[in-house]
């Protein structure tokens, strides 16, 4: 397999998890197609959804917004299979593939992943037999390349590829920022890929959208060294410019956000020597960040007994330690109707579901003080 498959000078994917909402919270399908179309029309092909996002929205919104109004030939298509989920029986997580077939009538799914593979859920894939029945539908032409997403440490990475030394690629979170973090260990799992020469795609490469907007002093190095660039460029250039990558993917919420991947992306450059240095000033500045490091993507919220709130009451305790007085008002908005940290009963799932292995119960006793 080479470590390219697809168009090789357009490695921006249109990652549809994040997607721009209507006034009652419902995804803005039109707004989602008005960006597709831009998307197609700059020359990107790469979609990625998956069963789990939006409780299964996300794949209608793709029928609807990109399968439905654009030849199937035009792009490429990426959803997975999520067998972690808590209570799940070999037959209902094989179920999701047909679901996920049936919601998008996309007829075949030109990248397919298994989800979110971690130490906490793994066995799940082995004790159901996904792997062979992943296989199984790429033998019938209904999965061109298979492959996982990943949230493991780098042993276990090792393990897998080896193991399963015929996935066609694998999925990866990556930024500069998780780059050298021992819960994420990005640079290390990197390396593993490349040693097994397996083709990647980058998941959070603005790690959650934070790196799309990170602290003054970080602002003003990315300003200095290039005016004309945003700081999301920075981040998503930094994962595109590693070797063997298909696609980095962003979570593409407004058409501005849009315009502005394309406008370094539809002729993409890899990062310089000078930029670079920029990355590694930024990440110096980046060890001095106190704020919990959560990227909302609310997988801890699923399982979890008591419905807390997690990543909204997260979101507010970092406003409340920088200059703002208005915590105790947003703590029960962002809790309302939900629960609270102080309800948390320490079961661990969501520790165990977290993909940057945040210590969830510890810092929900400290976010306790803003009730």
């Amino acid at each position: 397999m080479s470590d390219r498959f697809g168009k090789e000078d357009f490695k921006l994917g249109f990652g549809l998890m994040r997607l721009p909402k209507r006034a009652d919270g419902s995804n803005d399908t039109e707004k989602v197609a008005e960006m597709v179309d831009r998307f197609i029309e700059a020359g990107g092909t790469y979609f990625d959804t998956a069963f789990v996002y939006d409780d299964g929205d996300s794949e209608r919104v793709t029928k609807e917004a990109l399968i439905d109004r654009h030849p199937r030939d035009s792009f490429t298509l990426c959803t997975k299979l999520n067998a972690g989920i808590p209570g799940l029986t070999e037959q209902t997580a094989k179920q999701q593939f047909h679901t996920s077939l049936e919601r998008t009538g996309a007829g075949y799914f030109d990248y397919y992943l298994l989800h979110a593979l971690s130490r906490n859920n793994v066995r799940y894939y082995e004790d159901f037999g996904i792997w062979d029945f992943v296989k199984e539908q790429k033998a019938k032409g209904l999965i061109r390349y298979y492959g996982f997403s990943f949230h493991g440490d780098p042993q276990l990475l090792d393990e897998l590829l080896t193991e399963h030394d015929d996935v066609d690629f694998i999925q990866l979170q990556i930024n500069y920022a998780d780059w050298d973090n021992p819960g994420v260990a990005s640079k290390e799992c990197y390396e593993i890929a490349r040693r097994h020469s397996v083709s990647m795609t980058i998941m959070e490469p603005l790690k959650g959208g934070a790196l799309a907007d990170p602290n003054d002093n970080i602002k003003r190095l990315f300003k200095e060294a290039a005016p004309e660039l945003s700081a999301a460029s920075w981040g998503i250039r930094y994962a595109a410019s590693l070797e063997g990558v298909i696609a980095v993917l962003s979570g593409m919420s407004s058409i501005e956000q849009m315009e502005d991947n394309l406008s370094y992306m539809r002729n993409f450059k890899p990062l310089s020597e000078s930029e670079y240095k920029v990355i590694a000033a930024v990440q110096k500045e980046l060890e001095k960040d106190n704020s919990i490091q959560c990227t909302a993507c609310k997988y801890c919220v699923s399982g979890c007994p008591m419905d807390i709130a997690i990543p909204g009451i997260f979101a507010v305790k970092n406003k409340e330690t920088g200059n703002w007085d208005g915590g105790r008002g947003a703590y029960q908005i962002a809790t309302e109707g939900r629960g609270k940290a102080s309800d948390c009963i320490e079961c661990g799932q969501c520790e165990d579901a977290c993909p940057q292995h945040l210590p969830i119960i510890s810092l929900l006793k400290d976010c306790a003080n803003l009730e």
